[in-house]
This record gives structure tokens, sequence and C-alpha cells, in this order.
């Protein structure tokens, strides 16, 4: 087939198939970890929070519009905010179990990513005595179960002093002190009440103190829940915290904000795939500075110790870009607590946290 031949065929194609000549537009993706909130057993007219992550693994921010429940038994709290491209938001559903029996609730989410609604559930049964905590409290400790091992305080800036409550179940036949080691100084715990007795449950409260916290971006550690006399640390009893402290831009003139460097990245959710066997794999990810001053890359950091990062440039001139390199290593891919996610701290004051979320099929 001679080259005027070619070039007709493709024409052709390009009137058949417009698409295939035009860009796709950014825009948001609402992405739930589920669609369906399993409850188990919940005690009789005992308020039951459900907290559901979501992720927006589109390239626009995402904005929550309206949520709809489909019972007046369900109180709904959502972000109010945009969800940056690549960025983490979480859906708060708290329902009343004012009547015995099984249910099955549904939320409708309105988002600015599609005309239509997504769809959410709850399901479990309202029971006068609950047999089977397993749902509710998942991690089994032997004398204690807890509703996660993990704490996040996300967005803090010098001066905060935010609290987390961690839900605890003593399901030992004697009262429960609980008692943490190794706190870092940035972090306070008490307990509520102090002694938890027998099979009913009580809470760990964290509070975190932002002046002692050691550098901007991630400040992630280990505390360990003692669940005896002379318990020891162990990676069944480990508590992962993760802080991510702010950059301050409030004293910017309106000048310096006009002239600000600006933070464009290539992908900010990525999926990677299988690794099925290899020892690890990688992508690259561009970072561009759209603004009209240097930016400076001040904090790359990963969440997972499945995750490294290397970067080419901290420093990123006007118009110019740079390489940063996501590896995934395999032997640790299963062994670590933390989320599948690099974080950017920068001084783009619009941008000064960004997220990259990596996906591992």
């Amino acid at each position: 087939m001679n080259k005027h031949l070619i070039l007709l065929s493709l024409i052709a194609l390009l009137l058949l198939y417009p698409r295939l000549s035009t860009p796709l537009l950014a825009q948001p993706r609402f992405v739930p970890d589920t669609e369906i909130k399993k409850a188990g057993e919940i005690q009789f007219q005992t308020p039951r929070l459900f907290k559901i992550g979501f992720t927006n693994k589109g390239d626009k921010p995402l904005l929550i519009k309206n949520i709809k429940a489909s019972c007046g038994c369900l109180n709904v709290t959502y972000p109010q905010t945009p969800i940056a491209a690549g960025a983490r938001g979480e859906i708060s559903l708290t329902f009343d179990a004012k009547l015995l029996g099984t249910f099955y609730k549904e939320i409708e989410i309105y988002t600015n990513a599609s005309d239509t609604p997504t769809y959410i559930a709850i399901q479990g049964t309202v029971v006068t005595e609950v047999h089977d905590y397993s749902d509710e409290f998942p991690i089994d400790l032997g004398n204690v179960r807890m509703v996660t091992n993990t704490v996040e305080f996300e967005d803090v800036n010098i001066g905060d002093h935010p609290s987390i409550e961690l839900p605890i179940l003593n399901t030992d036949r004697t009262a429960f002190r609980p008692e943490l080691m190794h706190l870092p100084p940035y972090l306070s715990a008490e307990s509520i009440p102090e002694d938890i007795p027998a099979g009913k449950t009580g809470i760990i409260r964290l509070t975190l103190n932002s002046e002692k916290l050691g550098q901007l971006g991630l400040n992630q550690t280990s505390i360990y829940l003692s669940r005896y006399l002379g318990d020891k640390i162990s990676e069944t009893n480990e508590i992962l915290v993760s802080a991510i402290l702010l950059p301050k831009f409030s004293d910017m003139s309106n000048d310096a904000m006009a002239k600000a460097p600006e933070l464009t990245i290539s992908e900010s959710s990525i999926d990677l795939e299988a690794i099925n066997g290899k020892k690890g794999i990688s992508r690259n990810i561009i970072l561009t500075n759209t603004g009209q001053s240097d930016l400076h890359i001040q904090q790359v950091q990963v969440f997972n110790k499945a995750l490294s990062v290397r970067i080419a440039n901290r420093t990123i001139r006007p118009g110019k870009s740079t390489k940063l390199k996501i590896n995934v290593t395999a032997k640790y891919l299963h062994k670590s607590k933390g989320r599948m996610r690099v974080l950017l701290i920068t001084d783009a004051p619009q941008q000064a946290k960004q997220y990259i979320n990596v996906d591992v099929k």
C-alpha cells in the first residue's frame, strides 16, 4: 500500500470515529471503598457510626453536592469542600438502631463526577444481645478487640491539638485498663473509662500536640497496646499513627500569592499491573511547575514500606518538569499497615499537600 492510500485510510478512520481525534476532558471520579457495608449485629437502641472512605481517582477536584438517605434512621455527614485529584475523603453514617430485626439502608450520593447518583448501602441486624463482635470490632488482640489499628491526623497546622478516639471492646472476664507503650512526645492518651468493665466497650483518646512534630509532611510512628501486665511489643498489638503537618501560607501577600508556583501532576492515581512473581514494578510520574516562580518539593514521603520513590530534581523552574519514579517492592507488599500512597509537600500554596495513590492489581 503506498503513502497516498495510507493517508486516505487514516482520514476515513477519523471521519468515521471522530472521538479518536478529540482529547478526553479532565474530570473527577468518585470511587468508594465499598458499595455495601456489612454491619453484622448491632445492639438495640445503641447508635452505630459507620465511616465509608472514597478516593477521587479522576484528574479534577471532586465535589459531593448532596447525599440523600433512604430512611430517617440515618444521619449523614460528608465533606463540604472539594476533594483534590488523587485525595481521599470520608462519609459518616450514624444508624439509630431503634427497630429490631434485619435492615438494608441506602444513601444516594450526588457528585460533580456524574449526572447519576452513586448508591452505597449498610446491612445488618439489630438485636437485644450481641454475640458476634467480628464486624464491629474486627481486630482481635486476644482479650480485647479494636475497630482499627491505624490512626491518621490529616491537614495539621502548627498550634492544632486534634484528638481521635479509638473504640475498644473488653472481651475478658475482668476489667481491663488500656495502656499504650512507646508514645512519642507529640502524642498523649487517655482511656474512657479508665477501667473498661468485662464485656463492655470504651475508647482510647489520642491527642496530638502539633508544636512537637519533628518535620513538615508525614510524621509516622508505631505505638503498642499493652493487653496485660508485662506485655511486649509486636506486630499484633501495633497501632500505626500518622500525622501530616502542613506549611504555613497565611503571611503571604496577595502579590506573592499571584506569583506563587503551581504544581501539576501527570497522574495522581496509578494502577499498576500484577507483580506475578516479579521482585518489583515501577512507574514514572511527571511533575510540572505551571506557576510563575520556582517550585520547591519540600518532602517526598511514602506511607507503606512496599513503596519507595526517587525524584530527579526538588526545585522546578516555571514551565519546567521533573520526573518522580515510584517503585513497589513485592516482598513488603502485604507486610505494612500504611496506605499505598505517596505524599508531596510543596511551597505551592494551592498544592501544599498532594497525594499519589498506588493500586497494585
